[in-house]
């Protein structure tokens, strides 16, 4: 159910005069979140949500799909017309008012051009609805917390069953594919009570250079002692509302790991903290950080230590009820995200360096709860996974 008290308290929280939405043929998904809207409310007519930052909302919608709003409060225009598709526009409060699109974040663009050159002709200043798709369906309450953590605590466990079991077959001289070892945490997965979006990710060897490998229907590499590998699992409950966690952990096969990879990973942990430091800083002394602002420092970190090259992706991203959600990024480079961590942001922090033979990621999720950055689930890996 939408609340409407909590969009409006968004729009004035970021300086702005109304939230326009524009539905069509189902293209944004954003707007159905945020709206509350079913699956069945499709539009095959250009209708618009007008949510002024106070009053009450306005809809224009088509004759043939009059209803398509009527679950939503707010004074309703009929068009038939593009005449008077206009006409109804022209009565809608103008000012700087938030569309879904932006420059820098694609992820959140759904207006089409041209009738975002049609809205400004009519004398809308329009802005981008970022900060206000956080500030709705980017940040977790206190039930949404409640369920990151019980992800979070179940992803931590079946990284600890799976290396064991990784380990004991070793010892029997049966080391598994790295197929093999996806399907083991795919059934913890699902005997927990689990659901992802897709198959966790298991890289040995050089496939751990590729952040998003994926082992083939062959069941890819059978792990060889001596090399690196990358686990790397997403998850959330079965339920309504459930909220994603996230998590890479990375081992060694080997009772001790090779010098120059232990390195690496201490490098590469260190980068990871300084991005929650950053984070707990900000917000200890009561002033704001930007996603952009966190990526940057972490990649400092791993650029002093002669990592530069080696780095591939951002340091994170939001995480709600959504894998990658609508909430802030960790990232000053990619698609830079200068949207402020609030309260009830949830993120990842997770830097990567990836060079020719093998590549490390350790990832840990974030969120904030009565400004202080916590982290969920367990303690973050401090040292990489071995076999003594």
């Amino acid at each position: 159910m939408t609340d409407l008290s909590i969009i409006q308290k968004a729009i004035v929280e970021e300086d702005l005069d109304g939230w326009l939405f524009f539905h069509f043929r189902g293209r944004d998904p954003i707007l159905m979140r945020v709206l509350s809207l079913s699956a069945a409310a499709i539009s095959t007519r250009p209708a618009y949500y007008f949510i002024p930052a106070e009053g009450t909302p306005r809809k224009i919608v088509h004759t043939i799909e009059s209803s398509v709003f009527d679950g939503l409060p707010g004074e309703r225009a009929v068009y038939s017309t593009r005449e008077e598709l206009l006409q109804a526009l022209a009565t809608v409060p103008k000012g700087k008012i938030a569309v879904q699109y932006s420059e820098e974040l694609p992820i959140i663009s759904f207006l089409d051009y041209g009738t975002a050159r049609l809205l400004e002709s009519i004398g809308f200043e329009l802005t981008s609805s970022g900060s206000l798709i956080q500030r709705t369906v980017g940040v977790l309450d206190k039930d949404g917390i409640e369920s990151h953590e019980r992800a979070a605590g179940h992803l931590y466990a079946i990284v600890d069953r799976v290396w064991e079991r990784i380990r004991e077959s070793f010892r029997s001289s049966a080391p598994p594919s790295e197929g093999e070892v996806q399907s083991w945490i795919v059934s913890e997965l699902t005997s927990r009570g689990l659901t992802a979006d897709h198959a966790p990710i298991v890289a040995s060897g050089r496939h751990s250079s590729d952040p998003h490998f994926e082992p083939p229907a062959d069941g890819g590499a059978r792990l060889s002692a001596g090399e690196v590998l990358q686990l790397d699992l997403w998850a959330k409950e079965r339920a309504p509302g459930a909220i994603y966690a996230d998590i890479s952990w990375v081992g060694f096969l080997a009772d001790d790991p090779d010098d120059e990879v232990a390195s690496a990973f201490t490098k590469l942990a260190a980068a990871r903290d300084r991005g929650v430091a950053l984070v707990s800083e900000r917000l200890a002394a009561n002033r704001p950080v930007t996603g952009y602002e966190i990526d940057a420092a972490v990649r400092k970190v791993l650029i002093d230590d002669g990592f530069g090259a080696a780095i591939r992706h951002r340091t994170g991203h939001g995480i709600d009820t959504e894998d990658h959600g609508s909430g802030v990024n960790l990232d000053s480079v990619e698609f830079p995200d200068h949207r402020r961590i609030i309260e009830g942001a949830c993120f990842s922090i997770e830097p990567g360096i990836y060079l020719a033979d093998w590549g490390l990621r350790t990832e840990i999720d974030v969120y904030v709860r009565d400004a202080k950055a916590v982290i969920s689930g367990g303690k973050p890996q401090d040292r990489l996974l071995t076999f003594s």
